[in-house]
């Protein structure tokens, strides 16, 4: 198994469990009442689930069972590969400090932070069509 691929699976384990971890401590009502910023974290929760987990899933298991590019062809670099699960992660990270900050105080200065987010998703997913896109085509 590729490295990239474990460190996509990993990470996204990672998410999996704190995500569990994060809807089990909104439903808790002691805890939410301890931290009340708790109460704003549902968009994290789906975040963490949705991206971390099963997008990032996904990414790695493609990377790793998807057919290699034939020799005749030159392959797109593995880098591309690094760059989706930096840009995904990161993206994440930024989302789930940048969200409960703006919806506790919508003037925030971090708000800026959620666009920034949503771009480095984007990058992500456009890095990982370009490191798998020659793996699709026919033979």
């Amino acid at each position: 198994m590729p490295p990239l691929t474990r460190w996509f699976i990993k990470t996204a384990l990672l998410c999996f469990v704190a995500s569990l971890l994060l809807g089990l401590a909104m439903q808790v009502k002691s805890v939410t009442l301890a931290f009340p910023a708790l109460m704003v974290a549902w968009p994290g929760y789906l975040h963490l689930l949705m991206v971390g987990w099963i997008t990032g899933l996904i990414m790695g298991v493609a990377f790793w069972l998807f057919p290699r590019p034939d020799r005749n062809r030159a392959a797109p670099p593995e880098q591309l590969g690094w760059t989706a699960y930096g840009c995904l992660y990161s993206g994440l990270l930024l989302r789930l400090l940048a969200e409960p900050a703006t919806a506790l105080d919508p003037t925030a200065a971090i708000r800026g932070l959620l666009p920034v987010s949503g771009l480095l998703q984007l990058a992500a997913a456009v890095a990982f069509v370009l490191l798998i896109w020659p793996r699709v085509r026919a033979r």
